[in-house]
């Protein structure tokens, strides 16, 4: 007669599967949560950075604008001594104050607004001089500098003077025209774009 072998019970599962599951689940909804909100920023950054960007080659804009009224004038024999004074409809300040910053209200009296397509834009242009005349005249202090005429590598002329007493230059010395823009964007955004005009004198 044969032995049946003896049936044991079944083991009791431990069921570890459903809570790593659960974990793993769990970990894949908020990765999915980090994942869209990753995408809605970097759409979100990439927009702001094209309107920056158009909202900056606006400005340029009305920079182009204050040059071409700069450039005109100064190469005008009869509206060149224009420059050496104040021209508020044309946002020409003959002045500069180095201690009022572009956030300065007083920064910007004397700005003229244009209008480039839809954008209002306004700009200001500062000779940066002491007082408002000729930028040779002895009671006056600007910023100045010259084109080097000299070979490279060859800071004086053979025979030329190196005193130090007086300013000395090569050639008819360049004034220095600060040439500011700005505009109120629509979202509340600012942008202020500066350039710096060297127009000889």
């Amino acid at each position: 007669m044969m032995k049946r072998p003896s049936s044991r019970p079944f083991a009791r599962q431990a069921g570890i599967a459903l809570p790593v599951m659960l974990v793993i689940l769990l970990v894949m909804l908020i990765s999915s949560i980090y994942l869209l909100k990753s995408s809605n920023t970097t759409t979100l950054t990439a927009s702001n950075l094209a309107y920056d960007a158009a909202q900056s080659h606006a400005v340029d804009q009305g920079l182009n604008e204050a040059y071409k009224w700069l450039a005109a004038t100064s190469s005008s024999t009869s509206q060149r001594a224009l420059l050496d004074m104040n021209a508020a409809n044309q946002g020409y300040v003959a002045t500069y104050d180095p201690s009022q910053g572009v956030r300065n209200p007083a920064f910007w009296v004397g700005a003229k607004v244009v209008t480039v397509g839809d954008k209002r834009i306004e700009y200001v242009i500062h000779r940066m001089c002491l007082l408002a005349l000729p930028y040779n005249d002895k009671d006056n202090t600007c910023v100045q500098t010259t084109d080097n005429p000299l070979a490279a590598g060859s800071p004086l002329a053979p025979g030329s003077s190196m005193v130090i007493t007086t300013p000395r230059y090569n050639g008819v010395p360049r004034v220095h025209y600060q040439v500011t823009a700005r505009m109120d964007g629509a979202r509340g955004g600012n942008v202020v774009n500066q350039m710096m005009v060297l127009i000889g004198g």
